[in-house]
């Protein structure tokens, strides 16, 4: 296998995403869960997206992960590595994108690195240097409250230059519109500045396209899946790659039961799940008795065990954010979210033992704890469920199984009922 694209994604919602997208635009896509096993069977493909779990774990571990990731990707001959990340940039001063990215620069002896989590189809836009969710800057949106990685500055420059070794610079709107030559000409000036990496502004897919022809002719990039989707259609217009027809082998039915496990705490999944209410079972876990070891993973599963049978559920442990900000005070943050994390898992490798083969996952963070337990090594990718989140038929694994694996803040308020609706 020779490799057109090679990305690592810090998420496996978010490599989902990307996953999804780079198919939309016609390359041939797997995505896998970890660095692939030498003796693991993969299609012929164009790009291949290594999931990591490594958005909020201590930096020097998410580096080391990366590096590795990167290494075995170049190793099957990808010219240009793609570090994914979320839209939101979430993050932290210590990392982890600053320190990926300074690594990963390191490796292969890029000059100036291109930055951008623009991804305008999902209303994450890029002004002088500033991201946009929707018609307001990050700080001022729901992201300013997420449990892990509360974002208050929505200055990209700013932020990755708390967390990079390197300077950071700018490339504006104003030079993307002029073009891809415009845009080779800044990134240049700012290398021969020292400047080590450089944000980039990016408001229409067309930006995004421009981009993807500079970033295409590099070694390393780093961004959401809009630069990927700038990526892609790069390959395909210089003719590096053939476009593919849109969409895996995930057409054949895989019948057995259906569920949905829901994590995130955001305003958009905590709004898909009131709409999930109205049409199957929903159970609201309680978080203190996770903690507290009281049977909570086993309450579940007895629940729904009763319910299969008569059409899909959906388990939550999702809650408002002051919620979340109590539960954290009681218990400490990084505790807290472990414990939910692995009872969601628990829950889901119990629900696929009672006869689940189409599992809904809402939230990155459980997402990466369930794909793990479950030990699934790689995702063929398939029809759009919603902007972000393809159907994926889980392969190398024991049994056929289908999957949707979303962003907390992606889909639409009848997420649920649609992904099932394509998950047959």
């Amino acid at each position: 296998m020779t490799l057109a694209l090679g990305c690592i994604a810090d998420d496996y919602t978010g490599a989902s995403d990307l996953a999804n997208t780079l198919t939309r635009a016609g390359l041939r896509t797997v995505q896998t869960i970890g660095i692939p096993a030498d003796d693991i069977a993969l299609p012929e493909v164009d790009a291949v997206v290594v999931s990591l779990k490594s958005r909020s774990i201590e930096a020097g571990l998410a580096v080391s992960r990366a590096r590795a990731a990167d290494k075995w990707l170049r190793g099957r001959g990808a010219g240009h590595v793609l570090f994914k990340i979320c839209s939101t940039f979430d993050s932290t001063d210590a990392g982890n994108i600053g320190p990926v990215m300074d690594a990963l620069r390191a490796d292969c002896g890029e000059g100036a690195v291109l930055v951008t989590p623009a991804f305008p189809e999902t209303g994450r836009t890029v002004y002088q240097g500033n991201l946009f969710v929707g018609a307001v800057p990050l700080n001022e949106s729901p992201l300013k409250d997420h449990p892990l990685n509360p974002m208050h500055d929505s200055n990209l420059v700013r932020v990755l230059a708390r967390q990079s070794r390197t300077q950071i610079g700018l490339v504006d709107l104003a030079t993307v519109t002029r073009g891809a030559d415009a845009v080779r000409a800044r990134l240049a000036e700012l290398a021969g500045q020292g400047i080590g990496a450089a944000i980039i502004d990016a408001v229409f897919d067309r930006d995004l396209e421009t981009i993807g022809l500079v970033a295409a002719e590099h070694l390393l990039s780093v961004g959401a899946s809009g630069i990927g989707l700038g990526l892609a259609r790069a390959l395909v217009s210089t003719g590096k790659v053939k476009s593919a027809a849109a969409g895996g082998d995930t057409s054949a039915a895989v019948g057995g039961a259906a569920a949905c496990l829901a994590g995130s705490c955001s305003q958009a999944t905590l709004k898909q799940i009131a709409k999930a209410e109205k049409v199957m079972p929903v159970l609201h876990l309680d978080p203190d008795r996770i903690l507290t070891g009281a049977g909570e993973s086993q309450r579940a599963l007895d629940w729904a065990k009763q319910r299969l049978t008569d059409g899909p559920v959906l388990i939550a442990s999702s809650a408002t954010p002051d919620q979340v900000a109590a539960l954290q005070a009681r218990h400490g943050r990084d505790a807290a979210g472990h414990a939910i994390e692995q009872a969601m898992a628990d829950i889901a490798e119990g629900l696929v033992k009672s006869g689940v083969r189409r599992l809904v996952v809402a939230g990155g963070e459980t997402s990466g704890a369930v794909v793990d337990r479950l030990r699934i090594p790689g995702f063929l990718v398939g029809v759009e469920i919603a902007a972000g989140v393809p159907v994926l038929r889980a392969v190398g694994a024991g049994g056929d199984m289908l999957l949707a694996l979303k962003s907390g803040n992606f889909g639409g308020p009848e997420f649920f009922s649609n992904a099932l609706g394509l998950m047959r």
